[in-house]
């Protein structure tokens, strides 16, 4: 059973404000959360960009950050 409000209950700006502090605590978590701490940081992040996802499938997707965009850079 995970932790915090189910994704599709938070209306968008808190989805964000949610997703913004997840970031924020990343690095800390990483090098300093014990393992289940670390999984659950993780496993709450995937769910909560899953829900952003879901809410926003025609996202601006920018062509630098896809395969093609890179192999141009490499050449």
């Amino acid at each position: 059973m995970g932790i915090g409000v189910e994704p599709a209950l938070l209306n968008d700006s808190d989805l964000m404000r949610e997703l913004n502090n997840l970031y924020e605590t990343r690095m800390d978590a990483l090098r300093h959360a014990s393992d289940h701490a670390l999984a659950e940081h993780t496993r709450r992040t995937a769910e909560l960009e899953a829900e952003y996802i879901r809410r926003n499938p025609a996202r601006e997707i920018d062509p630098e950050r896809l395969r093609e965009g890179a192999r141009a850079r490499g050449q």
